[in-house]
């Protein structure tokens, strides 16, 4: 078996070898207004194969049988508010709860499956040409993909990561989900098995450089007018997350009829730490308002008083303790990268007044001083001579490499190559970064992960912005080569039974960021957000 995706595209083509021919199996979903269609076309390629067809319809994640009859020459199903319609010229037959066929395929057919959903209590949509429906899929995707303006080394990787970001996109609102998954394990059998279908604003800055860096100026103002209206409300109300339309209310369900992959249970829908206190995310709203402005994507009134209102709570906060940036759900603690995040905020504050002449108060620079002089006090550990996870703790934390990367301290500095170095030195496997070490940290859940990749990445950076230009290459190259046979990526990775763990998750904003910042532009990402007079340009 072989499969890619169609250059430049969303298109699936998998091929299929038998001793009696080969076929080539097409799977897509086309661009038409808001109907949700999956089209597979099956294709003979050589000889006759003979071929089997299965489908299971279960609604509610997998605890509802419909019912499920033929009408029209379309097969059916309905339970609750739920509707499937398959058209197919395959004449199927119900068997043990599934619908199922045979067929045999020549060189030269073409035989098409169209799958789609529809309200219970509506007509089903039109029926779709499925021909047609591919070719007008493989121009609008091709057209879309000849938009980018990356030139550099990793053009293929790049191009296919803003695909996945553009695929992760509800179109309606601009808002990015961070997976299309749930559950998968972060270590085969454990409990660490989330829901990650939403969209997390510590992520708003990097998709914004990686879709501007990219070219994709209209995507990245859709993202940021998502921003705006998803985080509207009282400051102290300020969820890390929310659904793609803006949806505040994301509570966490056990699916107790589920096994879950590989038997990795529970198996969750919702995620309950939408309800934790991560001071975070708003250095992330802050920067990613700032540096929309600062690139013309962005910046109006309406905006900066929410910002304003933002970093008036965020005065007393700030001095809080909590949940971080790993969304630990043991104790809350002072968090250092917490606390360089509310630096941001302040930081990006004084920049608006500055440099766009918005109104502000002197206060915000007292309180960007007085939290730096804390970090680089309480944050800093001399005898282990680095930067550690929270106050008082000797701990190290990958999410550390991000102070170069935000501007609070330079890559050339000191303290921040001592801190690099020891996470080289402990918090790596095969070159790879965890997190932080599961074993020694209290985050309410028993040990065992993989690798995160996106703090492999930041690695990287660190490694280009110190000047190890040949070290952070070899480094990115490796993390490229981790993906699958279609170009993707997970968050997590065990370099032992070289496997993915996780979801399928945002690496691939750090992958565009990192290859923008590999290239040696003056308006890569990592230079960009740490100078405040380089900010993107649209391309």
């Amino acid at each position: 078996m072989r499969r890619a995706y169609r250059p430049g595209t969303l298109v699936l083509e998998t091929e299929f070898e038998t001793d009696e021919g080969a076929v080539k199996v097409i799977d897509f979903m086309p661009i038409r207004g808001k109907s949700v269609d999956l089209v597979r076309i099956v294709e003979g390629v050589r000889g006759r194969v003979p071929m089997r067809m299965e489908l299971i319809i279960r609604f509610d994640y997998g605890s509802i049988v419909p019912w499920v009859r033929g009408v029209d020459d379309t097969l059916r199903a309905v339970a609750g508010p739920d509707a499937l319609v398959l058209r197919t010229p395959v004449a199927t037959r119900g068997q043990d709860l599934t619908t199922q066929a045979e067929f045999t395929v020549s060189e030269g057919d073409s035989v098409p499956f169209v799958l789609a959903w529809f309200p219970s209590h509506e007509e089903p949509p039109k029926e779709l040409d499925a021909a047609r429906a591919l070719s007008r899929t493989t121009t609008w995707w091709e057209r879309w993909s000849a938009r980018t303006t990356y030139e550099g080394d990793w053009a293929e990787a790049v191009n296919r990561s803003v695909i996945t970001l553009k695929a992760l996109t509800y179109a309606p609102t601009g808002g990015i989900v961070a997976a299309p998954t749930t559950s998968l394990p972060e270590w085969p059998g454990s409990v660490r098995n989330w829901d990650y279908r939403f969209c997390w604003l510590r992520d708003a800055t990097f998709t914004l450089y990686a879709l501007m860096s990219a070219g994709y100026v209209d995507e990245a103002r859709a993202w940021r007018e998502w921003l705006l209206r998803a985080v509207a409300g009282v400051p102290a109300e300020l969820q890390i997350m929310y659904g793609p339309a803006g949806e505040h209310r994301l509570t966490e369900l056990e699916l107790d009829w589920l096994t879950g992959y590989e038997q990795s249970k529970p198996v969750r829908i919702g995620n309950a730490a939408s309800d934790q206190f991560q001071l975070d995310v708003y250095g992330e709203v802050a920067d990613a308002m700032f540096q929309a402005r600062a690139a013309g994507v962005g910046g109006d009134g309406s905006s900066w008083e929410m910002y304003k209102a933002v970093l008036e709570f965020l005065e007393d906060a700030w001095r809080q303790p909590d949940e971080g940036i790993w969304e630990v759900r043991g104790a809350r603690q002072h968090f250092t990268h917490s606390k360089m995040m509310a630096w941001v905020a302040f930081d990006r504050a004084v920049k608006v007044v500055e440099e766009f002449g918005y109104d502000g108060t002197e206060t915000w620079k007292a309180s960007r001083d007085e939290i730096h002089a804390e970090v680089c006090a309480r944050g800093y550990d001399t005898d282990r001579g680095a930067f550690v996870q929270a106050y008082d703790s000797q701990l190290l934390d990958a999410s550390l490499l991000m102070m170069p990367l935000v501007g609070f301290l330079p890559a050339t500095d000191e303290r921040v190559r001592n801190t690099v170095a020891a996470i080289q030195r402990e918090l790596t496997v095969d070159g790879f970064v965890m997190r932080y070490a599961s074993d020694h940290v209290e985050d309410g859940l028993p040990p065992g992960e993989g690798v995160f990749l996106p703090c492999s990445f930041w690695l990287a950076d660190n490694l280009a912005l110190m000047g190890q230009t040949g070290e952070a290459r070899a480094l990115f190259e490796r993390l490229v080569g981790l993906a699958n046979d279609v170009g993707l990526l997970s968050e997590e990775f065990d370099p032992k039974a070289k496997r993915f763990l996780g979801n399928l998750a945002f690496t691939h904003v750090a992958l565009v960021n990192t290859a923008c910042n590999l290239s040696g532009d003056a308006r890569s990402p990592a230079r960009s957000r740490a100078h405040r007079h380089t900010a993107p340009t649209p391309r």
